[in-house]
């Protein structure tokens, strides 16, 4: 595994810590952040001009060159001149030591070098590898301002902290088009992600042509899936970009489609048809049936022959038992080969999986599920559980990634995903009382939409240095709680990154008795319970030593598409995966999150331009569709004071209404925006520093144009919505908008005066507030949030 360059502060030079965010360093526009920038000159620039050239010496880059120039004529509006060219100006050169095969490998050299003089600039590295991600940087250098197009000067050795840094896309739900997959590998080799997990089979949809099983195609695909040329079109453009392509079949379960086409592979006889709703569903393969070791052994042959990648995924995760329970045949082989449950019976079917992996030169990727020691470890455990199951899994010498916290399809903040360290982390909370502190316990349980009461227990202690406290979810380790705040002496809130999303708990602590809600994203969940009598005693996290800590190779982001189609592919994945790639790649201390939403704001436009990325196309024109028109500012303005319900509420909602299946319409508004909103993080933003100085006019200004802007826009996003009886149940949001503009506005006015409401107009605010949290048309007024903030200032004055 690669590990991280060492920080070494010389006294002839300027490194800059992104934490102290030192300027000017700190706003350059790069992301993911490089290990070391040291700026050579503070003001110092490399002026450009349409003569640039490029000199690559030591290995041939193909049409990468071609592409290099291309994407800096989108970013500077310039034809450049040919190259060689006379009177050519700056040149950029590019020199790799050592010429490596094309084909990335799990351990391929992606170091690089970067020096801007006011000469050109020079861009080393040790092979192809590193010269393509210090290309990305280069390109983002690239700045205009009111004088010049230019690179700022500046020293960057780079290299990543995790040399397995991935993005799973789900074809097997919504299938989706090879181009829209080629337009996300080029933002995956401009964050620097080295790892495309395709995921081509599931229960809804087998996505590749077989040549020895062609049924799969033929009969449970809707005629949706790729043949063998498309394939190694995404392998040979993903390889051009520096990119291993890791393909994924679901084995033994998610099996509905072999099920439909091949149903003597499966445990029960049938009849299967084709499987049109989400979730985890009973056709699963037959381990003792010997033919579908054969069959298993041909897609792999198929796969191998098209994936160059030494590595290939199996899936092995959600295997429903049942048809291995009630078949007498399987029972029978469980006992003649001494397997006690199906655990142990997946653990065979996985082993004689890895011998023939083997055979084709293949190493094993899978889920949690396959974790057993039988399985030897050259095997690599992906792990959704979270960092619990892929601690314990490290420290007994396997191999692993994590996913827990980078699921993408789910809508969550980008501070979210970035706060998500993929190492496993101790508790970092002194949980023992000391003499003098006072400490109170609780159970409380959360029901959910869909599935089983989240339940658990906290404590909170006050000592000498304030509030400190721990969360021990069921089933889960204890985790530290931050942010503990005391509204009233009876309510307090408190915040904990879960495997939800960032949970916020707030809680009216009253005669023993626990109400209130736990906000999951921006999503309010009643919770009740009650006062323990003892600190219960928890399970502290498991975190591999040092030693074992190198097994963890790094992670990828999960993209399930049982909520997403290819229109929003892009809109759904961007710009927020440069952070998660930035947690990837840059050193564990690179965590401030202003700095971080600063620098994506620049990526995000950056990417647009030099990438080819569509995340704003596509929402303009989802809007476009909504309004039946191409003047879509009503929407626009209405989308700055929403967001789509986060975490799986909108997959939990739809499932409660019965409509969580291939056909629901993907369609509404809540599919036409981003997980977050800028402007009320923005608001948010600027409600603290009004708090923080009464007097901050600019502050004051930011917040009375945006309300005023919110209101402006109530009629005519009313009139939009009633033009389009897919927005139907949209009004009352909007309607909500409006109303918390004018009570913003009235808040605002009466903290500027020094007039703070009365008892009874202060909960006539906050039952307005409360009534617009509901979740409606599956989004969330995330306005909110920082209204409540300033009313609370203001009924405190």
């Amino acid at each position: 595994m690669h590990k991280p360059f060492s920080y070494t502060l010389l006294a002839s030079s300027l490194l800059f810590s992104l934490n102290a965010l030192a300027q000017p360093a700190g706003d350059l526009p790069l992301m993911p952040w490089p290990q070391q920038v040291e700026l050579a000159q503070p003001q110092g620039k490399l002026v450009l001009d349409y003569r640039l050239s490029f000199n690559v010496q030591g290995d041939d880059l193909g049409e990468a060159q071609a592409r290099w120039r291309d994407r800096l004529e989108r970013q500077t509006g310039w034809t450049l001149a040919p190259q060689g060219e006379k009177n050519q100006a700056a040149t950029i050169n590019i020199i790799i030591k050592h010429q490596v095969a094309a084909q990335p490998l799990p351990d391929s050299d992606e170091s690089y070098q970067l020096k801007v003089t006011q000469q050109g600039a020079t861009l080393t590295a040790n092979t192809r590898f590193g010269a393509l991600r210090g290309m990305e940087t280069l390109l983002q250098l690239v700045q205009t301002d009111g004088e010049n197009t230019f690179m700022p000067l500046v020293n960057i050795t780079d290299v990543p902290r995790f040399p397995w840094r991935g993005v799973l896309l789900d074809s097997a739900r919504h299938f989706l088009p090879v181009e829209d997959i080629l337009r996300q590998l080029d933002g995956m080799a401009a964050a620097k992600l080295n790892v495309f997990h395709w995921h081509l089979t599931d229960d809804q949809g087998w996505r590749f042509a077989s040549e020895h099983y062609p049924k799969l195609q033929q009969l449970a695909s809707d005629d949706h899936y790729y043949t063998r040329e498309q394939m190694q079109q995404v392998v040979a453009y993903a390889t051009a970009r520096g990119i291993r392509v890791v393909p994924e079949i679901d084995l033994p379960g998610h099996a509905s489609t072999i099920a439909v086409a091949y149903p003597e592979l499966l445990s029960a006889p049938g009849p299967y048809q084709m499987e049109r709703h989400w979730g985890v569903h009973k056709p699963t393969l037959d381990p003792s049936n010997d033919q579908v070791y054969q069959f298993v052994d041909s897609i792999i042959g198929e796969l191998v022959a098209i994936f160059p990648d030494p590595y290939l995924h199996i899936g092995g995760d959600e295997v429903d038992a049942t048809q291995w329970k009630a078949s007498k045949t399987i029972q029978a082989f469980m006992q003649q080969n001494q397997l006690a449950d199906a655990h142990a019976l997946q653990a065979f079917f996985n082993q004689k999986l890895e011998k023939i992996l083997e055979k084709h030169q293949r190493r094993m990727v899978g889920w949690d599920e396959i974790y057993h020691p039988t399985l030897p470890r050259t095997i690599v455990i992906q792990s959704w559980r979270g960092p619990d199951s892929l601690g314990a899994s490290a420290q007994d010498g396997y191999q692993g990634i994590l996913s827990t916290g980078f699921y993408l399809d789910q809508p969550h903040s980008t501070a979210y995903h970035y706060r998500n360290e993929i190492l496993p982390q101790p508790l970092g909370v002194e949980t023992n009382v000391q003499a003098g502190e006072l400490a109170q316990s609780w159970q409380f349980s959360m029901p959910r939409f869909k599935g089983s009461p989240v339940e658990g227990t906290f404590t909170l202690i006050e000592g000498k240095q304030g509030w400190r406290g721990f969360i021990d979810f069921k089933d889960k380790s204890r985790r530290a709680v931050r942010e503990i705040e005391w509204r009233t002496p009876e309510q307090v809130t408190f915040r904990i990154d879960t495997w939800m999303g960032d949970t916020r708990p707030v809680f009216t602590l009253q005669q023993n008795q626990l109400s209130g809600y736990t906000l999951v994203g921006n999503v309010r969940y009643p919770t009740t319970g009650s006062k323990l009598t003892a600190i219960p005693a928890g399970v502290m996290p498991v975190v591999p030593d040092e030693q074992h800590q190198a097994n963890i190779l790094g992670g990828e982001a999960a993209f399930w598409a049982e909520n997403i189609r290819a229109p929003v592919l892009d809109l759904k994945l961007w710009p927020r995966t440069f952070a998660v790639a930035e947690r990837m790649w840059s050193a564990k201390d690179v965590t401030n999150e202003g700095n971080m939403y600063q620098r994506l704001a620049a990526i995000d436009a950056w990417s647009v331009v030099s990438v080819g990325l569509q995340q704003h196309a596509e929402t303009a024109r989802e809007f476009t569709r909504l309004a039946n028109s191409v003047d879509i500012t009503p929407l626009q303005v209405l989308a700055e004071a929403v967001e789509p319900g986060q975490y799986y509420t909108r997959q939990h909602l739809k499932f409660k209404a019965g409509n969580y299946h291939q056909f629901e319409p993907l369609n509404r508004f809540a599919d036409a925006i981003p997980p977050e909103s800028a402007a009320v993080r923005d608001l948010d933003k600027q409600v603290a520093l009004l708090l923080k100085d009464k007097n901050h006019r600019a502050a004051a200004e930011a917040i009375r144009e945006r309300l005023q802007r919110w209101q402006r826009n109530g009629a005519p996003v009313k009139q939009m919505i009633a033009g389009n009886v897919v927005m139907k149940d949209l009004a009352p949001v909007a309607q909500d908008v409006s109303a918390l503009a004018d009570l913003g506005l009235m808040l605002l006015e009466r903290y500027q005066q020094g007039k703070p409401l009365s008892k009874a107009e202060a909960q006539q605010a906050q039952q307005q507030l409360d009534a617009a949290a509901q979740i409606r048309d599956e989004v969330v007024i995330a306005a909110v949030y920082p209204l409540e903030t300033l009313l609370r200032a203001v009924a405190v004055q």
